[in-house]
């Protein structure tokens, strides 16, 4: 069966019932790093789209909440936590699926190191450790270290990740609640210091500043979003694990998008589209630079809150590639090993470990070429995100194409919405290889190739994908004996049962 356990472990699986919805809907907020997220991201936006930077982030909360969707309903019928690589393979066949799973594999391995090292930085930061910043040896063997750390926390166990993250993303909305209150409040008293400006519903409008500033700074603001699914990858740990997880991933988006916008209110106003502009190539930094206007000698509490979000971000987002290696290992996509279960834990430790040893290694050696080599990778994800959000909007209406007909809500929710998504996650990929395709639109201004290094990277993770399928597909060629099927109309009007364990539902059959 294509979902059968590692032959080897044929009586471990994942602890089923491990955490709750609370816990999963925790868990995808932190991993798309809200504060991090929009320190990045924000300078960029307002240099592109001025004062309507809050609108353009609600425009980009759009493609993400219909593609939540696709989650939503595609979990419904498919509790794996191999998520889009599980999903994919069943709606659209082997091929597609597993350069899907590659896809959210090496977007952890991209990332990892970059979120340890913005947390090591601005935990440093916090406690007034501003040279080591600035010592590459210590920072690197800070990151590497909390990498070490987090990555342990996710063997051990998913209810202790659970309950760290609860701490985590408390403290998070706490201080960025308090940076936004208090920003707000000098706004009004007219105590900035800052061409402040107040706010106004007019900057809600993502059209205010014109389609070409639209659409760059959609190409950055739908990308804050992204990691919410990491609730979803946790499925089979999940209680009530046909419809929890997917909720927690749409109630995640939402709950983003206030915060999001929240903030980027807040920090418009007070600093003035003029500083963050000239500033927005600070990236995350530029909260460093708020922090001290805004708080005075309380600067530590913004500064911890980017922390803490970075170190979350941490944990959370090795949690969807570890489960996708497991999923195809299980379903012999991938060397057995890459499925091993611990006993004792029940968790995916042998994935869990190799995607942090990859993301070491990788962080290390780009570290090596250059700074700016790092944040091209960074760039590098557009790439890749977009490609599996819209495959898996594509998968959902596919999967269900004999039911979208039954109901208003079927056609809408199932099939409409997903195929915009992934429609306008298509547009925005091919928007990003263009713009990627010029070396002066890169952070290092240079050529590899005659391309900007982003598309380069992004290029070679392909090509190495596509490399390693076929030869594993020539090496074991089970997984792709597996056809494309469609939802089981008894599976789609009633909650799953899974009697058979952790990954086969018996959701799909042939065409």
């Amino acid at each position: 069966m294509a979902h059968d356990r590692v032959r080897d472990e044929p009586d471990v699986g994942l602890k089923p019932n491990a955490i709750g919805f609370v816990d999963a809907l925790v868990i995808g907020l932190n991993a798309t790093s809200p504060a991090y997220s929009l320190a990045a991201v924000i300078g960029p936006i307002v240099a592109l789209v001025g004062i309507y930077a809050p609108g353009v982030m609600f425009a980009s909360f759009v493609p993400m909440l219909l593609i939540a969707s696709a989650f939503y309903y595609l979990n419904k019928v498919d509790q794996d936590c191999g998520t889009t690589f599980s999903w994919v393979t069943r709606a659209m066949g082997p091929w597609a699926g597993w350069l899907g799973g590659w896809a959210i594999t090496m977007t952890g391995v991209l990332v990892v190191g970059s979120l340890a090292d913005v947390a090591v930085s601005f935990t440093l930061l916090a406690v007034g450790l501003d040279g080591w910043v600035e010592n590459d040896f210590a920072r690197q063997f800070l990151t590497v270290l909390l990498i070490i750390v987090m990555t342990g926390l996710c063997v051990i166990g998913t209810e202790l990740s659970a309950k760290v993250q609860n701490v985590l993303i408390l403290l998070q909305i706490a201080f960025l609640l308090v940076f936004v209150a208090v920003a707000l409040y000098r706004v009004y008293a007219g105590t900035t210091g800052f061409d402040s400006i107040e706010p106004s519903f007019g900057w809600l409008d993502p059209f205010g500043a014109g389609g070409a500033a639209l659409t760059g700074g959609l190409l950055l603001g739908v990308f804050i979003y992204w990691g919410w699914e990491s609730a979803v990858n946790l499925t089979e740990e999940t209680e009530n694990s046909a419809s929890a997880p997917g909720k927690a991933g749409l109630w995640s988006t939402v709950v983003l998008l206030v915060t999001y916008l929240s903030v980027a209110i807040a920090v418009v106003a007070f600093a003035g589209t003029a500083f963050l502009a000239e500033n927005a190539g600070e990236e995350e930094f530029i909260f460093a630079q708020l922090a001290g206007d805004v708080l005075g000698g309380w600067d530590w509490i913004l500064l911890l809150a980017v922390a803490t979000s970075a170190i979350a971000s941490t944990q959370t987002t090795i949690i969807p590639a570890s489960r996708t290696a497991l999923s195809m290992a299980r379903r012999q996509a991938l060397p057995q090993h890459f499925g091993h279960i611990s006993p004792r834990f029940r968790t995916p430790d042998v994935s869990t470990w190799w995607v942090a040893g990859i993301a070491i290694a990788w962080y290390l050696i780009v570290n090596q070429i250059s700074t700016n080599a790092l944040f091209d990778s960074l760039t590098a994800l557009s790439l890749l995100i977009a490609f599996y959000y819209a495959l898996t909007g594509v998968a959902c209406a596919v999967y269900y194409r004999r039911h979208l007909t039954e109901s208003l809500r079927n056609f809408l929710l199932i099939g409409l919405g997903p195929v915009v998504g992934a429609g306008l996650l298509t547009w925005l990929l091919v928007r990003s290889v263009i713009d990627m395709s010029d070396p002066a639109d890169s952070y290092s201004g240079t050529s590899w190739f005659g391309l900007g290094p982003p598309l380069v990277i992004g290029l070679a993770i392909a090509l190495v994908g596509v490399v390693l399928m076929v030869v594993w597909r020539l090496r074991d060629a089970v997984f792709w004996q597996e056809r494309p099927g469609v939802a089981d109309p008894d599976l789609v009007h009633a909650t799953v049962t899974r009697p058979d364990g952790p990954g086969d539902s018996g959701a799909g059959k042939g065409p």
